[in-house]
C-alpha cells in the first residue's frame, strides 16, 4: 500500500479529522488544504501504535488567494470554523500574504509557501476535492514522514528548526523519531 493510500485510510478512520476536512471544503477557499500537524501527527501516532490521537495544538488551514481584498479575511474563515467545531484551535492563513511576515520572496501557490516550512515532514497537506475524495500532498514527498524522521529544510535556519524540535517535544511524544539534516 502506498503512503498516500495508508494516510487516506487513517484519515477515514478518524471522525474528527474527517469532520474538519468537510468543514474546510465547505468554505470553498482557493487552494485550501489542512496541513502540518493535522497530517504529520496522525502518521506519527499510527506508526507509534498510539491508541488515540495526540491532541492537536491547532488545525492549520492554508489557502492561496492573491486577489483577496481584505488582509484580515482569514479571520472570518477562522471564526466560521470555530463556530462549527469549537473544540479545536483553528489557524487559517492566506499563503499569498505570508511571505511578507516571513521575509521570503512572494509565494507562487500553497505548495511553494509550504516549501519554506522549517521541517520537511510538516510540509504535508490533505483536503477533500469537489468529489469529496481525500487528496494528499507532501512538498518533499512522504518517505521521510513515514520513516519517522524530522528533517531540516535548508530554506530556514538550523537554529529555528532545532528550537521547534525542542519546544514541541516531538522526541518525547514520539520516541521512534530521528532528527536529520
Amino acid at each position: 500500500m502506498s503512503h498516500q493510500a495508508q494516510l487516506i485510510r487513517w484519515l477515514e478512520q478518524d471522525l474528527n479529522r474527517m469532520r474538519a476536512l468537510h468543514l474546510v471544503a465547505e468554505l470553498n477557499l482557493p487552494q485550501a488544504w489542512i496541513a502540518a500537524g493535522f497530517v504529520r501527527n496522525l502518521v506519527w501516532d499510527a506508526l507509534h501504535s498510539k491508541p488515540g490521537s495526540t491532541p492537536l495544538n491547532d488545525i492549520d488551514v492554508v489557502y492561496f488567494d492573491a486577489s483577496e481584498p481584505c488582509a484580515n479575511a482569514y479571520l472570518t474563515y477562522e471564526n466560521k470554523l470555530k463556530e462549527q467545531m469549537p473544540e479545536f484551535n483553528w489557524q487559517v492563513r492566506n499563503q499569498a500574504r505570508m511571505h511578507q511576515r516571513n521575509n521570503d520572496p512572494a509565494y507562487l501557490d500553497v505548495f511553494d509557501a509550504m516549501s519554506y516550512w522549517p521541517e520537511k515532514e510538516t510540509a504535508v497537506a490533505v483536503r477533500l476535492n469537489p468529489h469529496k475524495q481525500i487528496e494528499c500532498e507532501a512538498v518533499f514527498g512522504f518517505e521521510s514522514l513515514f520513516a519517522l524522521r524530522v528533517s531540516h529544510n535548508p530554506k530556514r535556519s538550523k537554529a529555528v528548526f532545532l528550537e521547534r524540535v525542542n519546544s514541541k517535544t516531538w522526541l518525547n511524544q514520539w520516541p521512534k523519531l530521528t532528527v536529520s539534516d
